[in-house]
């Protein structure tokens, strides 16, 4: 196993492309992923001189609660079909998490492409994602929500342009949005570049990527990119699709303006929003939740490489003391018992309060699970509570269970809104 070099990158990227069933990427594609792959970062399992297996990791910003983090993006895991079954995967695995803790980064994150893989590598879904569809008529807002915007946010005007020519703007909404939501990684130039490119081969003949900004004097507030795909029923009747790639607003007015555009155009029988929050606003806002026909599943699946280091760097809901004993077969450093102490939020609020140290003990454990688990929990949104009673934690001293799982729980839910 090795990294590649440059000249090796076409290679390299057609065995995901067997892996995952998909059609040789056109130059375009590989063009689009040079922009963001790193090089030192990536890893290939060698059968002589031919490549068998991927992985690739890009260095991220993670927000967390109550801050920011160095996290490790894991991507582009694959193993050819002919070489299944052979301990590849694992062992690559193995060798990318070494790589990640002499990096420093006490984190990594994921989208799996199959939810039942990457537990059994320390990995514990974070956050839940949810799909939107909404068919004609079905997108009224409350009236109440329409009427009365929130305090200090007076009424926004919608402007719609290409996305390349909204870059500053959109870069400015999101970046105003990430510090509050766990989940969410930091974009650079690069990244910025990733997503607003909108290569022929990835429309699924819909149309070019549209945006849609909400501003008023002050700037902007909130921005959409979505496609459209024209069509009519055999009835006759428009059924046009309009599918929404990324929607993401400072506030309630922003995100109530954007909406209503989008759910009532014309022409268009059916709205899809994928990849969206568990607690997107959208479901409160609608005069009828139900017709969104949410639907959801796994998001943002997190590894704490680096226990203690982890556990350190977030912030906590309210005050706790816990002794938690932590199981960690492929990162034995993790494994053992760990004082997790950490204050609640100061009178400024949770982003400026809750501090935290985590220190190696011999005290008996509060609270025993493994890894996963703790992983599952790191950023928030999935309780402690829930997974005891899934029998995958144990408590061993009454009462810690509920404080830890109050101490971490965050609000908003995490949520990452790019997949990679």
């Amino acid at each position: 196993m090795r990294p590649i070099t440059p000249d090796e990158f076409d290679a390299f990227v057609e065995v995901p492309n067997q892996a995952f069933n998909a059609a040789a990427w056109p130059a375009e594609a590989i063009d689009r992923e040079r922009v963001v792959f790193e090089f030192d970062r990536s890893l290939a399992a060698l059968d002589g001189n031919a490549l068998a297996g991927t992985a690739a990791a890009y260095s991220f910003q993670l927000t967390i609660p109550g801050g920011t983090a160095a996290a490790a993006g894991v991507t582009c895991v694959s193993v050819l079909p002919t070489h299944r079954r052979r301990g590849i995967l694992s062992a690559m695995m193995r060798h990318q998490l070494a790589d990640i803790a002499r990096r420093g980064e006490a984190i990594a994150a994921l989208f799996a492409s199959e939810s039942g893989i990457y537990g059994r590598y320390g990995y514990g879904c974070a956050s839940g994602q949810l799909s939107l569809t909404l068919r004609r008529g079905e997108g009224a807002l409350r009236p109440d929500v329409t009427s009365h915007p929130g305090p200090g946010h007076g009424s926004v005007r919608l402007r719609a342009t290409q996305p390349s020519e909204l870059r500053t703007e959109l870069a400015k909404v999101y970046d105003s949005v990430l510090p509050h939501r766990p989940g969410m990684m930091a974009r650079d130039e690069r990244w910025w570049q990733y997503l607003l490119a909108d290569p022929e081969f990835s429309r699924g003949e819909m149309s070019s990527v549209r945006g849609l900004v909400a501003e008023d004097d002050s700037g902007p507030r909130g921005y959409a990119l979505y496609r459209t795909k024209p069509d009519w029923a055999e009835d006759g009747l428009p059924y046009g699709r309009l599918s929404v790639r990324e929607l993401i607003a400072a506030d309630a007015t922003a995100t109530a303006a954007l909406w209503t555009d989008l759910l009532t155009r014309d022409l268009i029988g059916e709205v899809v929003a994928r990849q969206r929050p568990v607690d997107d606003p959208l479901l409160d806002m609608l005069a009828d939740r139900r017709r969104a026909r949410a639907y959801l599943t796994d998001g943002l699946w997190i590894r704490l490489v680096d226990v203690p280091a982890a556990l350190s760097q977030r912030r906590y809901s309210c005050a706790a003391d816990i002794v938690i004993e932590v199981t960690d077969e492929l990162l034995p450093a993790n494994a053992g018992r760990w004082r997790l102490r950490c204050s609640g939020p100061t009178d400024g609020g949770p982003t400026d309060g809750g501090t935290a140290s985590c220190e190696r003990t011999t005290a008996r454990a509060d609270i025993a699970l493994p890894v996963a688990v703790l992983g599952a929990g790191y950023l928030g949104g999935t309780r402690l509570g829930s997974l005891a009673a899934a029998g995958l934690l144990a408590e061993r001293r009454r009462g810690a269970l509920a404080r830890l799982s109050a101490a971490m729980h965050s609000d908003p839910a995490p949520w990452c809104p790019l997949t990679f």
